[in-house]
């Protein structure tokens, strides 16, 4: 009998022990998702642009990130980006507008280009300054496909235009595909709720950075 308790007694100390263990692990895997998380937050928020709180150099194009329409217009959201690309074009940084966004997954009638392409016509961009590009369902497309369009169009610099919490993983992106010279104007946003869009920027900058691990061929 006595051989059988301390038999228990030593599965009782080893349970114990790999209890302990796992507590460990758990503790250190949670302190690196806070680290981690909360470093990709501070490179969220201190996005200046690029060249940061500069005026851009002199490009080819402006490509606007697509965003979600409403009832087939801009979403507040979009406009502030295509605004922010209207005063680029305005000032003369580019002389034409590539448009980059699909169709929304809600069924609308345009894509986000078209939309996009009717606002800006309606501010008075000629229809021949503007290019769309109508296929892209994310980042990487938007700028994958519109690196495409600006080979056939003989272009070679843009200035990709978006919001600042967006503007880090699209310079990241940018410079993945080999952009020339990136650069990326951003605009604050008045009209979005910023806590719930840089938290969910952080799960998607962990996503392509996963994805760009795996195009690298792990």
């Amino acid at each position: 009998m006595a051989t059988v308790g301390t038999d228990q007694a030593a599965v009782r100390s080893r349970s114990r022990s790999y209890l302990k263990w796992a507590i460990r692990l758990v503790a250190l895997g949670a302190a690196a998702l806070v680290i981690w998380c909360g470093s990709l937050w501070w490179i969220i928020n201190r996005y200046e642009g690029l060249p940061a709180q500069g005026t851009p150099k002199k490009a080819d194009v402006g490509i606007v990130l697509g965003a979600r329409l409403w009832q087939d217009k801009p979403s507040p959201a979009l406009e502030e980006r295509l605004d922010q690309a209207l005063s680029l074009y305005r000032s003369g940084t580019f002389e034409h507008f590539l448009l980059s966004g699909g169709m929304d997954a809600e069924g609308g009638k345009l894509t986000e280009a078209e939309g996009m392409r009717d606002y800006l016509l309606g501010q008075g961009v000629p229809a021949e300054a503007i290019v769309l590009e109508s296929n892209s369902h994310s980042t990487y497309d938007n700028l994958l496909f519109s690196q495409r369009i600006m080979k056939e169009e003989g272009w070679s610099r843009a200035v990709i235009v978006t919001h600042q919490y967006h503007g880090s993983r699209s310079q990241d992106i940018a410079e993945y595909l080999g952009y020339q010279d990136v650069q990326v104007s951003v605009t604050d946003s008045k009209v979005l709720n910023m806590a719930y869009h840089r938290t969910r920027e952080v799960l998607a900058y962990t996503k392509w950075l996963g994805e760009k691990w795996l195009l690298h061929g792990g």
